[in-house]
């Protein structure tokens, strides 16, 4: 199988408008942010109802991991195969400006149009695991399986990516020429995602050691492009 491109298409929908220098279509920016994250959006349209869910997800390939009760409406509308569109965003910082209007923040950003199928059997089962090694590696070897009756009442989808755009934001506020002898502080206040210490379940010995979390989102470095608003 040959290796798929190093960039995603440009199309009317995934097309950079607002300040296109902070963003890609380049696959491996793209994959980078989503195995970041813990958690989409997932926006469809229900009948004449646009709605927009959050989801934990994991990434497979040029795809996404999504699960849920097979009675609910997200996972029924999204195995009918409908265009949707899932974002996944990072938080890395406050920006603090000399102005009101510069303040933003640092993020990394992933906006994807596709569609989903349903997963069945084997592959099913496997997309289960990967969801569960995504919160805790090791951990779908440690657990119990889940039941025919489980499996029954939950949905698994595999959302292939169809087009894809990433958008970065890094570094402290752009002022402006007039504003930089404003009395105020200035500058950017970066922030990180970590795992806490475990709280254990009623009924858990000494006998079981916590699982090791993958914590944080990724690296949140200054090499990403710069700029002053969040657009």
């Amino acid at each position: 199988m040959e290796p798929p491109p190093p960039r995603y298409p440009e199309t009317h929908r995934s097309l950079l408008r607002r300040v296109p220098a902070r963003g890609t279509h380049e696959r491996a920016v793209i994959d980078a942010i989503l195995d970041a994250g813990l958690v989409a959006h997932v926006g469809f349209v229900e009948g004449d109802q646009p709605l927009v869910l959050p989801m934990v997800y994991v990434r497979r390939d040029d795809g996404l991991v999504l699960h849920g009760a097979r009675a609910g409406r997200l996972l029924k509308t999204l195995a009918a195969q409908v265009a949707a569109c899932v974002t996944v965003t990072l938080l890395d910082g406050l920006v603090l400006a000399r102005s009101a209007f510069h303040h933003s923040v640092n993020y990394r950003s992933v906006v994807a149009f596709g569609t989903a199928r349903e997963l069945a059997g084997t592959a099913k089962r496997d997309a289960m695991e990967a969801l569960i090694e995504r919160l805790a590696p090791g951990r779908s070897a440690l657990v119990r399986p889940p039941s025919a009756k489980e499996l029954d009442a939950t949905a698994v989808l595999s959302f292939a990516i169809e087009e894809a755009s990433a958008k970065r934001r890094s570094g402290g506020p752009i002022d402006e020429e007039e504003d930089l002898a404003w009395p105020v502080w200035a500058g950017h206040v970066p922030l990180r995602s970590a795992a806490m210490a475990p709280v254990a379940a009623p009924g858990i010995g000494a006998a079981f050691a916590p699982p090791a979390i993958v914590s944080g989102t990724g690296d949140s470095s200054d090499a990403h492009p710069s700029g002053d608003d969040l657009a």
